[in-house]
């Protein structure tokens, strides 16, 4: 017989902004649901390794979606005619407008690099709505590295050069099968898909003066950081912590910028803790 993966996959269509958007979504699981929100770039299938894990879906009910223009999920009508750019208020209506659609009661929510910041905005704005926000590799304030009008230009692999570009912020540790999983779905990427995902994360999502203002009593906040993160580095994740009353750091060794997709196994150890917390919370 087939060994099938316990992931159940299907589309929906959200509003967002006025427009009709056709998302995919995969879940697993029954239990608190757990909505997974992935790195710029790249899709929902950096969270399948959790929606394996029986240690996680026995418990939690995780929800990944691809964002509008990302893996499966297609862009709105008429999106040749424009440039796609991800703006902080465009993010989170995505988000909010997902949780609607699946009519999630109290979800916990974590991201990952831009998913890491946003949750902090969604912590700070929409606190009564979550039961906890997750950050991986998400911090209040960053400072770009390098510009973005190269990654998307006609006489280069857009694909290969965000693929490139990201490779560096893999551990050297990470087992090599999943260092390449994680790329290939960065090499798939739309054109420009990657650079209007970076508007967020590295000029439009800053808002370091308002982080204080999360009140972790209401909505707990945990941060982990990988020590091989170049991008959002261990130093700007308990920077951001010092400015959160309350709010869990953790440095995850042995890992980069992207630990669920990179090295599974050894992300568990880590974030299955944290889950474990926040279940017994109630």
């Amino acid at each position: 017989m087939p060994d099938y993966e316990p992931i159940v996959g299907r589309y929906l269509t959200i509003e967002v902004a006025g427009e009709a958007c056709r998302i995919h979504v995969e879940e697993a699981g029954d239990g608190i649901p757990l909505v997974c929100l992935h790195t710029a770039g790249s899709d929902a299938r950096q969270y399948r390794h959790l929606m394996c894990d029986p240690a996680i879906t026995d418990h939690y009910r995780v929800i990944a979606f691809d964002m509008p223009w990302h893996g499966k999920s297609n862009p709105p009508v008429g999106w040749r005619d424009r440039e796609y750019s991800l703006t902080t208020e465009l993010y989170k209506d995505t988000i909010m407008a997902f949780c609607r659609a699946m009519e999630l009661r109290h979800p916990v929510i974590m991201g990952c690099s831009m998913g890491g910041r946003v949750v902090l905005h969604l912590a700070l704005e929409q606190a009564d709505r979550f039961r906890a926000v997750i950050a991986l590799e998400g911090a209040d304030r960053l400072e770009p590295y390098y510009e973005l009008d190269w990654l998307h230009r006609p006489d280069i692999h857009g694909g290969e050069v965000c693929a490139a570009i990201v490779s560096a912020q893999v551990a050297p540790q990470s087992p090599d099968e999943y260092r390449w999983e994680t790329l290939w779905s960065y090499m798939q990427g739309g054109p420009g898909i990657f650079k209007g995902d970076l508007y967020f994360y590295w000029y439009d999502g800053h808002f370091d003066d308002r982080s204080p203002l999360i009140d972790t009593d209401k909505c707990p906040v945990y941060l982990l950081s990988g020590e091989y993160d170049s991008s959002c580095t261990p130093e700007r994740t308990a920077a951001t912590a010092s400015r959160i009353a309350g709010a869990k750091a953790t440095v995850m060794e042995g890992i980069g910028h992207f630990p669920m997709s990179e090295n599974p196994a050894l992300f568990r150890t880590y974030i299955l803790p944290v889950l474990d917390e926040i279940r017994g919370a109630g």
